[in-house]
């Protein structure tokens, strides 16, 4: 028991002054019996006995009257803490990811969530709340009542580990608070396990609110599986989770119109087939009809006119490959020997081959500078005799150089399988033993600048990319080389030239790191919008001499088809949809957690915490107490004899 006001305590002194005045009254008298009253003797003991068992119950009652109303002034009151001198703290984490649109016994889940921390938490309190798009720091439920009624859901998400530091950012620095962090969420399975760290300044409640059902088919992905010069296939990969579904309806519509329409069973994981012509520009939704969460009920893509990528290839040796590869129907392909190059054509260029030189021209190396200054790219195959001077001077640009020519012969047998050149789909499968392509003679580099791509059996690079420029170390023709003949080059060359000019994707998944080239002439100062109904977002953009490099990442944050402006001018769309990750309605055992206090409710949660902070008052109970005492006293008085 603790005393909001201890130091009326002292006033419990005041209780030896009826004590001392009772004494008093009480002195002892010599008594003298009379003959004519002896028969008296036996009552007057008895009525003295009885008036002293009067005065001392009435002393008693009097000293635990004013000792209660003492008691009762000083404000006794009961609490698990110091709560009186003790500051509270509270931090409320509130997933809003799309895996808290699932339902639970009162709706869905994050509306209900809101629902009970409005009702449990008192408005004028001060706390903190953070959720995956939004922080509120020292604020009450009064100031952001209608923020949390009109909470979105976000496709933004924070990993657990995340969500725990910035949540303990906003609880203040003072070590001598209670400090108590509210974790709602419904606790999905993530990469990370919700795990925190114990610690003795901060108490975690975790509130895992559950699904009554985790019954969810979801659209994960679409691609272009195949293409003829008629028509082209786009597949649908749809995931489901819980019961499985014998016939789901899956539609395709180009803008606001129905195209096909097609049904597949379902069991964990399926695909269907929509068949489209080519050179046609489709607004494209795929859609499906689910019950489950909503947010990925819809795919939206697009098929726009594809921009063909320009490559130079500048000769001294055949370039038939390059032409086997550089098709037409991708490619704006031209060759020229350096005599007949016109160099107001390069900065046209997306891709410069320099199809094994013998010797770069000064004015080639400046040129190609300011080229790849302004975002083109460059392959370099040196030849088997080069001058290694003209060579560096372009490589220097790049942070390398050749040094020794080395005729020795050499496997090529390291794939550098994360590189952007092979990590798009190029190998299914890291592939160990293969047919290892050879060399017969190659140029060491001084250092090495950038990623290796391809590497010799000695670790050493046979081909490098460095910034904007892509370097291979040996001469490809077939007398010094088989690398034209080896299932790599068409890939390598390939992918090379798509890097130069990145083609938007059919759709981008909103919260990645996404980037693409758009062709487009910019004035000064101009630049380029990504706008739909409803928004218009400058993007973040990079302007070269012949294209506008955009990246975005979080915005735009709604999925949706978009058009890519220049001022009134519509250059093409580009469609964005949500991550499919929270999709997956699986979730984390948290019962086996000793640092936290758990429960599956928002209700209960808050009630351990008013249980911890809440003060017991006493000061009612003495002041009744008193007034028992003052009765039991009167009663004495009036009726004992």
């Amino acid at each position: 028991m603790q005393f909001k006001h201890p130091e009326l305590l002292y006033a419990l002194f005041l209780l030896l002054i009826p004590i001392i005045v009772h004494l008093f009254q009480l002195r002892k008298f010599q008594k003298e019996a009379f003959t004519n009253v002896a028969f008296l003797k036996e009552v007057t003991l008895q009525t003295r006995k009885s008036s002293q068992l009067k005065k001392w119950l009435t002393l008693l009652t009097r000293l635990l009257l004013l000792a209660c109303i003492i008691l009762a002034f000083a404000q006794p009151f009961t609490a698990k803490t110091n709560a009186f001198k003790t500051k509270s703290e509270t931090v409320i984490y509130l997933d809003n990811s799309f895996s808290m649109q699932a339902k639970g016994d009162q709706g869905d889940l994050l509306k209900r969530a809101v629902q009970d921390i409005i009702s449990n938490v008192p408005e004028n309190n001060t706390i903190s709340l953070l959720t995956n798009d939004n922080t509120y720091k020292n604020t009450s439920i009064k100031a952001i009542k209608n923020d949390l009624l009109q909470m979105e859901y976000s496709a933004k998400s924070f990993t657990y580990e995340a969500a725990l530091l910035k949540a303990k950012t906003l609880f203040s620095k003072d070590e001598g608070s209670l400090k108590h962090m509210v974790f709602i969420s419904d606790f999905q399975q993530q990469a990370t396990h919700f795990n925190p760290t114990p610690d003795s300044l901060t108490n975690i409640l975790a509130v895992k609110l559950e699904p009554v059902n985790i019954n969810n088919v979801s659209i994960d992905s679409a691609y272009i599986s195949n293409a003829t010069a008629s028509n082209f296939e786009i597949t649908v990969a749809l995931k489901q989770t819980g019961t499985s579904i014998e016939n789901l309806p899956v539609s395709l519509y180009n803008d606001d119109q129905l195209i096909a329409k097609t049904s597949v069973a379902i069991n964990n994981n399926a695909k269907t087939t929509f068949s489209l012509p080519t050179n046609t520009i489709i607004n494209g939704k795929i859609s499906i009809d689910d019950t489950g969460l909503q947010y990925d009920n819809d795919l939206f893509f697009n098929i726009n006119n594809v921009d063909k990528i320009n490559v130079l290839s500048i000769n001294e040796e055949n370039d038939s490959f390059l032409k086997r590869i550089f098709t037409e129907n991708e490619f704006n392909y031209t060759s020229a020997t350096v005599d007949q190059l016109n160099f107001n054509d390069l900065e046209k260029q997306n891709l410069i081959v320099l199809n094994e030189l013998k010797t770069i021209p000064n004015t080639l190396v400046s040129v190609l500078k300011t080229f790849t200054d302004q975002g083109g790219y460059i392959t370099i195959i040196p030849a088997k005799d080069i001058t290694t001077s003209s060579y560096n001077e372009l490589l220097q640009n790049f942070g390398t150089r050749f040094t020794d020519f080395v005729a020795s012969e050499k496997h090529i047998t390291t794939i550098n399988y994360s590189h952007p050149i092979y990590s798009n789909g190029v190998f299914e499968n890291e592939v160990k033993n293969f047919q290892y392509p050879q060399i017969q003679s190659f140029y060491n580099l001084s250092k090495q600048a950038g990623s290796s791509v391809l590497q010799f059996e000695d670790n050493k690079p046979f081909l490098v990319q460095s910034k904007n420029a892509f370097i291979f170390t040996a001469a490809l023709n077939n007398d010094n080389s088989n690398f034209k003949n080896s299932p790599l080059i068409v890939p390598t060359l390939y992918n090379m030239a798509k890097n130069s000019f990145k083609v938007p994707s059919i759709y981008y998944t909103i919260g990645q790191d996404n980037s693409f080239d758009v062709d487009v002439q910019l004035n000064q100062d101009d630049i380029v919008s990504i706008v739909n109904t409803d928004l218009n977002i400058i993007p973040k953009q990079q302007y070269f001499n012949n294209k506008v490099l955009i990246n975005t990442f979080e915005d735009p944050a709604i999925s949706g088809i978009y058009t890519i402006k220049n001022k009134n001018e519509n250059i093409q769309n580009v469609s964005y949809n949500y991550n499919r990750t929270d999709s997956d309605l699986i979730y984390q055992d948290l019962s086996n957690l000793n640092n936290i206090t758990l429960s599956d409710s928002v209700t209960d949660s808050f009630d351990i915490i008013k249980s911890d902070t809440n003060i017991n008052a006493l000061w009612k109970w003495f002041a009744i107490f008193a007034l028992v005492f003052l009765i039991i006293e009167m009663l004495i008085l009036k009726y004992f004899k």
